[in-house]
């Protein structure tokens, strides 16, 4: 596993986009399993006027709702100021035909012309990794995103998918990862490091999980912040890691937004990556 010292602390509350020149804020939001959207359109409209730019949806999100409600959020704080980054179902890219009808269909809902980035939702285990990459790559040749990367890819996985490529850079890999689930600390997060690609973790409070945990409600009371915002602190540390986290509430935004404009100490994150 990781020390915490194995890295600098990375300070900054915007965080590379893989290679590129581009950045996006080191926490984005998160769409999966919404209860109430207009509760959830409260809460996303003050994270923007916050800074926070990065959104993330899926098309098998509430079957495409999701992106409609992405799309409503765009409409009202203008295509400029969000981050869209979508995510197409993997049996999608087994044929340039499929990818190019499931992207336009995503556009769709999203209400907008092409997304800033799309992912591989998880590997297809029946279309060689090669083929996805290429069907990936020509959402950028057709103009249907700026970006592509991938998620839930291993570190065999990722390095295949790279190694696939033709023309352009996967420029992230979304994964399961926080205080409590360090395992893409063994060797994936290593990896993408050392070849430019920003991890974009999802369910990193572990639907409220980390407030139970002793350790975080120790440091909660030293740094005088919630556990919230001590858990996504501790990923936020981490070079090229941004945190996705869903909220449909503004007192619980708060709580996320108090991980951001500051770090814990050396000895404290390396304290939280021996849990």
């Amino acid at each position: 596993m990781l020390k915490a010292l194995t890295f600098p602390i990375d300070y900054r509350d915007r965080k590379p986009l893989g290679k590129t020149k581009e950045t996006t804020s080191a926490i984005g939001l998160g769409t999966w399993a919404i209860r109430s959207y207009l509760n959830a359109e409260k809460a996303f409209l003050k994270a923007i006027e916050d800074g926070i730019d990065l959104i993330d949806t899926a098309e098998m999100y509430d079957t495409g709702n999701a992106e409609v409600f992405v799309g409503k959020v765009i409409k009202l704080v203008g295509r400029d100021n969000v981050f869209v980054v979508t995510k197409l179902l993997p049996s999608r890219f087994r044929s340039e035909e499929t990818v190019e009808k499931a992207a336009r269909s995503s556009l769709e809902r999203l209400g907008i012309k092409y997304a800033d980035l799309i992912l591989i939702h998880w590997p297809d285990y029946s279309t060689p990794i090669k083929t996805q990459v290429r069907n990936l790559e020509r959402l950028i040749e057709k103009g249907f995103t700026r970006y592509i990367g991938v998620s839930n890819f291993s570190k065999e996985e990722l390095e295949e998918a790279l190694w696939a490529l033709k023309k352009y850079d996967i420029v992230a890999d979304q994964v399961k990862y926080s205080v409590i689930n360090k395992d893409v600390e063994k060797d994936l997060l290593p990896f993408a490091l050392n070849v430019g690609v920003t991890i974009q973790a999802y369910t990193p409070i572990e639907r409220g999980q980390v407030k139970h945990v002793a350790k975080i409600q120790e440091l909660s009371k030293k740094y005088d912040r919630p556990p919230v915002a001590i858990a996504l602190n501790y990923l936020i540390s981490r070079p090229m890691v941004v945190a996705i986290v869903k909220t449909e509430n503004l007192e619980h935004l708060k709580e996320i937004e108090e991980a951001l404009g500051w770090r814990l100490k050396e000895e404290d994150l390396e304290l939280l990556s021996r849990i």
